[in-house]
């Protein structure tokens, strides 16, 4: 990898997350920089500019992603534009980073990674939840074999976000057709980490549901939902073993995020709370040991030296600029762990076929 690098230049679309934990994570990763925004909304663009100290901003983003000026499109809009923004992009031949979930189908994923392939750009999805300190210390205990054969895995992630006793949220996100729904905004996380970690699903069994298909809005309108609140997965893996996904978000009281894995020479485990600043113990087993031992979460912290913003999307911000720093390679032509296209479209296909399996389909193949 050179020790010497250009600036890399980052155009983005989408202010929201955009401007919140990525521009942050983008600025802790040099030679990124991102030099220009781009959103529907003039005065929206406009405020995100003036606050994040960047001044050239736009809201026509088929001009932007054409724009020669820009290495980089990092897309972080609505889900159903990810699409058509990304073969946009591609097209121009910028690299992208685009946010999860990737798109709203597999149809969708298979069509970004085939047009990146063949352009032969970079690509990363940002599914950076791999290098929270306490994910990122299992993943390196994993590749050292401590389990030895893996048998068993399983992740759960709930809330009350949509219990009826709490308000709305974007009501984007209760419709299927633009890419809401906790399968695809929470469990995609553990779907993506599970595949990192252990490698191809062959197969998908699950069940899918809206356990709250009405909610009252607060002007006493009926907002119809059709996107999930709740999923069980299960995967059958290429390596033999199982992996079990378990999303809600009609937990009421409830907060919580667990990871668990078994195997032949050893098991990892934690829990803690969903969100949490404080990183859940992790405790391991191995094989001849009496009793459990902790293992650290990672300490790990971009090279650059620079400080996290003291806010509550600190983690996530340290989590994007790990996973950037991680992506560097590629734009050398060299082997990267980042989450790219391949990675996303994985995911996609399994949501898809827990899908079908949930109308009824039984354990689909992938």
């Amino acid at each position: 990898m050179s020790t010497q690098r250009k600036t890399i230049r980052v155009g983005l679309i989408g202010v929201g997350w955009g401007s919140v934990v990525q521009t942050p994570a983008f600025r802790m990763v040099p030679p990124f920089e991102v030099v220009a925004l781009c959103s529907r909304r003039q005065e929206r663009v406009e405020a995100a500019g003036a606050q994040l100290g960047i001044a050239d901003v736009s809201t026509d983003w088929e001009r932007f992603v054409e724009r020669e000026d820009l290495d980089v499109v990092s897309i972080c809009t609505p889900v159903d534009l990810h699409h058509k923004q990304t073969l946009a992009a591609i097209r121009a031949g910028k690299h992208v980073l685009v946010e999860k979930p990737l798109a709203l189908n597999s149809t969708q994923t298979g069509e970004m990674l085939a047009a990146a392939q063949v352009k032969g750009v970079c690509h990363a999805v940002c599914f950076e939840s791999r290098w929270e300190p306490a994910r990122l210390a299992i993943w390196d205990l994993v590749r050292t074999g401590h389990l030895g054969v893996p048998y068993l895995g399983a992740a759960r992630a709930g809330a009350d976000y949509w219990h009826p006793t709490r308000g709305l949220q974007s009501e984007w996100m209760y419709r299927r057709d633009e890419g809401g729904g906790y399968l695809m905004g929470m469990g995609s996380h553990d779907i993506d980490y599970m595949c990192a970690l252990f490698g191809e699903p062959v197969s998908v069994c699950a069940d899918v549901r809206t356990s709250v298909p009405k909610r009252l809005r607060a002007d006493g309108t009926t907002l119809d939902v059709d996107a999930d609140d709740t999923s069980v997965l299960m995967m059958r893996m290429a390596n033999g073993m199982l992996a079990n996904v378990y999303t809600t978000a009609i937990a009421l009281g409830q907060n919580f995020r667990s990871f668990e894995v078994f195997g032949e020479a050893g098991s990892i485990s934690y829990g803690g709370l969903l969100m949490a600043e404080h990183q859940p113990e992790v405790q391991i087993a191995s094989v001849g040991q009496v009793g459990l031992t902790e293992l650290a979460a990672s300490t790990r912290m971009p090279r650059s030296g620079m400080e996290l913003p003291k806010r509550r999307a600190a983690g996530a911000i340290r989590s994007l600029a790990l996973m950037l720093e991680d992506w560097l390679p590629a734009f050398d032509g060299e082997p990267s762990i980042a989450p790219n296209l391949a990675d996303g479209d994985r995911v996609q296909r399994v949501i898809d076929g827990a899908r079908r399996s949930a109308a009824g389909e039984g354990w689909v193949s992938l």
